[in-house]
């Protein structure tokens, strides 16, 4: 198979395939991500999409397939017709273009949000100290939460905390932000904070692949919409298409789902 590098796409998927043993989970996922588009990726539960982000940022391997993120192959080199395997410390220094805030903060307990955000770059060392503290802060305002600094997760609410998460991805100055279903794990009221700042970053041109519960931020905020099930992607559309005139049968159903759950009493 041959994948050939499109100058305007930050993300190519072509014939992606994972197994877990015997268990496929992704099948034959082909999808071209442009640079600055964002993109929901939306589908009931066990349909792969969680799969699918992380194989892009090689945290799972794939099977069959390839994956390009900015013209770059994920997890391999070629030479000539062959394709060889990058060590892990290659892949590593590839990851730095994908961030990925995931369902859970996963911030370092014992660091302040500032640490939190600036310990990636300081590890890589990207940049002077002065200089990644600067932007940390620079970061912690883009976010809305300026004023805590110096405050430990603890001290913090879930949806800030999801918030600094996001500027910790943010610090390596990614290419393609990933999102795995960012407010699952926040209370209802938090839920608006963190898209808000979701929001601002698409406006900004920041190219985002969110998979995501969140049918009215899909909706509003992403350019196109990605309907997966069964492993594959069922249905691609803007919108207008998937939301007010889907024709594919599971899609039309999956959405009366979630129109019947959201009406349900608290």
């Amino acid at each position: 198979m041959r994948l050939t590098a499109d100058s305007a796409a930050a993300l190519e998927a072509v014939g992606v395939c994972k197994f877990y043993g015997t268990m496929q989970v992704l099948k034959d996922v082909s999808l071209t991500v442009r640079r600055g588009e964002a993109i929901a990726i939306i589908g009931p539960s066990g349909s792969g999409k969680s799969t699918f982000l992380r194989c892009i940022n090689r945290l799972e391997e794939i099977n069959g397939g390839m994956l390009m993120v900015n013209g770059h192959l994920v997890g391999f080199r070629r030479e000539g017709n062959k394709l060889y395997e990058l060590s892990e410390r290659a892949i590593a220094a590839q990851r730095r273009d994908t961030g990925m805030v995931f369902q859970s903060f996963n911030l370092f307990p014992h660091m302040t949000a500032l640490e939190n955000i600036s310990l990636a770059p300081r590890v890589n060392k990207i940049d002077t100290k002065d200089a990644i503290a600067s932007y940390a802060k620079e970061l912690l305002g883009k976010v809305g939460l300026s004023e805590k600094a110096d405050a430990y997760p603890a001290q913090l609410s879930g949806g800030q905390q999801q918030r600094v998460a996001i500027a910790r991805a943010l610090a390596m100055k990614p290419k393609v932000m990933l999102f795995d279903e960012p407010t699952s794990a926040l209370d209802p009221e938090m839920v608006a904070e963190v898209l808000s700042v979701m929001q601002d970053l698409a406006s900004s041109g920041m190219t985002m692949i969110v998979v995501t519960h969140e049918m009215e931020f899909a909706r509003r905020v992403c350019d196109r919409v990605i309907f997966m099930d069964q492993g594959r992607i069922a249905a691609v559309g803007t919108p207008e298409t998937i939301f007010d005139k889907p024709t594919n049968p599971r899609v039309i159903d999956f959405l009366s789902r979630v129109k019947a759950a959201d009406a349900m009493p608290a």
